[in-house]
């Protein structure tokens, strides 16, 4: 998996004037936590933050006032709901080595039997746990063939070296559903035959 380097500094202003001074900077407010340490608040460059976190559960390399230089992966991500933009993170302290519990994406190839059947994610995100410099982007789990009633359990799914469920192996991550047929409103019909018989 990929490591991005983000240069971020300390912040000792808070609440909402500060937040939103930092906003006006193209910079976001965020907070570095875990190993027990007290939560640092920073700092960080606005754009490139955001090209980072399009990739899920990405690596961040984080050069703090170009003194101390700290791994994390994204924990919380708020946006702004109706413009999109990032109002704050939460990211977690992470070292090499160590195994981390995330929920990675997944992704379905191939088509389902044919008879308009419909394929429902129980589980968006499979939770797994991985060694924090290597956890995977997304698993991708083949449909072809499915049919109405098949599942695709946690168990089902083949997951790379290194990399364990964090669920239980018999939860449900896809289920295939029969097509509905189309059935008139409930109401139509009767009052169909009520105009009728005034008529």
């Amino acid at each position: 998996m990929s490591e991005v380097k983000l240069s971020a500094e300390t912040r000792n202003e808070f609440g909402k004037g500060a937040a939103r001074r930092i906003r006006r900077d193209n910079k976001v407010p965020g907070v570095l936590y875990g190993h027990g340490d007290n939560p640092l608040h920073l700092t960080l460059p606005g754009h490139e933050l955001l090209l980072a976190l399009r990739t899920p559960n990405v690596l961040i390399s984080l050069d703090i006032d170009g003194k101390t230089n700290e791994l994390a992966i994204p924990k919380a991500v708020q946006r702004d709901p109706l413009k999109g933009f990032l109002e704050h993170v939460d990211l977690l302290l992470v070292k090499r080595g160590e195994k981390v519990n995330v929920e990675i994406p997944v992704h379905t190839e191939g088509e389902l039997a044919a008879g308009g059947n419909l394929l429902e994610h129980v589980l968006n995100a499979l939770p797994v746990e991985a060694e924090a410099t290597h956890i995977p982007e997304s698993v991708t789990v083949s449909v072809e063939g499915l049919e109405a009633g098949a599942s695709v359990l946690a168990k089902d799914i083949t997951l790379p070296s290194g990399v364990t469920l964090a669920v239980d192996e018999d939860a449900v991550v896809l289920q295939v559903l029969a097509a509905q047929a189309e059935e008139a409103p409930e109401g139509e019909e009767s009052e169909a035959g009520e105009e009728a018989a005034e008529a």
